[in-house]
């Protein structure tokens, strides 16, 4: 199990309408709240949700 953190970026299974796939997490906890890197829009999703439509983290804070 990933543990997210407030600035990574994830890649999700299924592109937005706008066609980007990456997200900036803005908020952890219960829900997330996190950012399209394309269009910038902000959406706010369960925990359970989320996780489920997480492929891949693509940059973590611990890493930088």
């Amino acid at each position: 199990m990933h543990k997210y953190q407030v600035g990574d970026v994830v890649k999700t299974r299924k592109p937005h309408p706008c066609g980007g796939d990456t997200w900036e997490i803005m908020r952890t906890g219960v829900d997330f709240r996190i950012k399209c890197q394309k269009c910038n829009r902000v959406l706010l999703l369960p925990r359970p949700k989320f996780e489920k439509s997480v492929k891949a983290v693509v940059s973590s804070v611990e890493d930088a």
